[in-house]
């Protein structure tokens, strides 16, 4: 896996706040009214602060090891010491050297409760810099439970959780990120729905990896994210045994340009030849040859002795349309409106397709509503109509292989027009 995929490298704006962290502190410590330095270390520790502000840090901290030795150090002392020492430290980009200095003025008790709070989430910072995972973990919970989270401690925690190889943790944090935002009316970002993904494929959850893809195509419709989430649908076990809710696969898969193999379209052709829709089987193999999809002679051969009899059956069953529509009109149930409507459909008439298709639910007596109104969707979506589409898709009902195809078709129409479903 290329992890440069699921991780951002840390912002500067992270380590520019942990910069100027030790500087405050170091500045109050020195200001404060309450508490004065020992005298026999005074001299040393005013030295440290003159390096400091001419920007020799190296000096200061030779300074500070100095004050650091004396045996009689007050914990005011200490707790001046730590404030220098983390500004220079941190100047120096000696992070590691920053940690104790910062994690005793985390817990000394001098620190203002703000500024407890502003170490704790640099912490976290620092030691995911130095992939010190856990002690990040630590930091980063601790700042959660408190209450002073911000955005870049849960970037740490989810990443932290996943680097260390702790799956389940790092899917269960992100998860939970995730569906606050979107409750919230927030976008999740791509990199956090990419964590979720790649924590799925790691636990081999294929439940869950074929939900992440679905939020991937919902937020970010990208054509990787569809081919991804198509092979998830060819491989579920609903549709494994059904040719007509794998036709409605392919269809979706056609129409997001997810279909990159020759053997999709030939099965696809395949499927709608069987399935009685010669007129879909010639536009998606024609398609197909335009792309030039087959490379290899013989399976070229094979397609296009597929496509000369779909152009055969397809003459013939146009032919046959308006002896289909008088038969419709007078069927006591809206089944024969349908097949109608889904032939004008695989001929591209949209416009009489969304008639018919209307029609036959009207009528009633169906045995499939659900896909019925899936197709009525697709219809309408073709037309130009997407609100129509979108609440077709939306009274898609009582199939869940056909629930969630509809639910794709949503996305799909909805970014079409420019808009991010919710979910």
């Amino acid at each position: 896996m290329n992890k440069s995929r699921y991780f951002t490298p840390l912002l500067s704006a992270i380590f520019a706040a942990v910069l100027s962290l030790g500087l405050g502190v170091s500045a109050r410590a020195a200001d404060s009214a309450k508490h004065t330095v020992s005298r026999q270390i005074g001299k040393d520790l005013q030295q440290a602060q003159e390096d400091e502000k001419k920007g020799n840090y190296r000096d200061a901290l030779e300074k500070l090891d100095k004050a650091n030795g004396y045996a009689k150090k007050t914990p005011w002392d200490q707790h001046v010491i730590n404030a220098l020492a983390i500004s220079a430290y941190l100047k120096t980009k000696d992070y590691k050297g920053a940690i104790a200095p910062m994690e005793a003025l985390a817990t000394d008790g001098f620190t203002d409760p703000q500024e407890v709070k502003e170490i704790v989430r640099n912490l976290s910072v620092i030691q995911f810099q130095l992939k010190n995972y856990d002690k990040a973990i630590d930091n980063g919970e601790r700042a959660l439970k408190g209450g002073f989270a911000d955005s870049n401690t849960y970037t740490i925690l989810m990443q932290s959780y996943y680097l260390k190889g702790d799956y389940k943790s790092a899917l269960r944090f992100t998860t939970n990120r995730v569906d606050d935002e979107i409750k919230s009316g927030r976008t999740p970002s791509e990199q956090e729905l990419l964590l979720i993904e790649s924590s799925c494929e790691k636990l081999n959850n294929q439940q869950c990896l074929t939900h992440s893809f679905e939020r991937l195509v919902t937020y970010y419709p990208k054509p990787e994210y569809w081919q991804n989430l198509i092979i998830t649908m060819y491989n579920s076990k609903e549709a494994e045994n059904n040719d007509s809710d794998m036709l409605n696969i392919y269809r979706l898969a056609n129409d997001v340009g997810a279909m990159k193999q020759p053997r999709e379209y030939n099965d696809m052709a395949q499927l709608s030849l069987e399935l009685g829709f010669p007129g879909e089987a010639q536009r998606v193999l024609e398609k197909a040859f335009a792309q030039n999809v087959f490379t290899d002679a013989q399976v070229r051969q094979r397609a296009q002795r597929l496509l000369d009899k779909a152009k055969k059956e397809a003459v013939s069953d146009q032919a046959s349309l308006p002896k289909l529509q008088q038969e419709a009109a007078n069927a006591s149930t809206g089944d024969k409106e349908v097949a109608l409507g889904t032939a004008y459909l695989s001929y591209q008439k949209y416009g009489q397709a969304v008639t018919a298709l209307q029609q036959g639910i009207a009528k009633g007596g169906l045995k499939t509503p659900a896909q019925a109104k899936l197709l009525l969707g697709i219809a309408e979506l073709k037309a130009g109509n997407k609100d129509a589409a979108v609440k077709s898709f939306h009274d898609v009902k009582g199939d869940p292989v056909l629930e969630r195809l509809a639910n794709l078709w949503s996305v799909r129409a909805r970014e079409q027009s420019g808009t991010v479903a919710s979910r």
